[in-house]
């Protein structure tokens, strides 16, 4: 039988496994350069530098689905969130990976 110890390794195991699929399926919808080194940026561009979260549940598609449904049509979705006592310019924006690739496309070779 298992101990609790031989468990625990092996979901911290699978999840770093799962972590690395996300990076190097998400640098390459957005055109990135995978460096997928620990303790440094994930992948990056010629602009941007990129850190992938691959997470079960996440509260912010509740907030991304009601962005889209109160979108126009012809406009792209965003949510824009705020921490309450923090400076405005630390506020996230966040927005559906297929949106950032219909606007920019593979945006790493430029």
């Amino acid at each position: 039988m298992a101990s609790k110890r031989d468990r625990q390794v092996k979901v911290v195991k699978r999840n770093r496994k799962r972590g690395r699929r996300n990076e190097k399926v998400t640098a390459e919808a957005m055109g990135f350069d995978l460096k997928g080194l620990y303790g440094g940026e994930d992948a990056k561009s010629e602009s941007f530098s990129a850190e992938y979260k691959d997470r079960k549940k996440f509260v912010g598609f509740g907030w991304m689905e009601q962005a889209i449904r109160n979108c126009p049509s012809g406009k792209i979705p965003l949510v824009v969130i705020h921490i309450t006592h923090q400076r405005r310019s630390k506020d996230l924006v966040m927005m559906r990976l297929s949106d950032w690739v219909d606007w920019y496309g593979k945006i790493g070779d430029a």
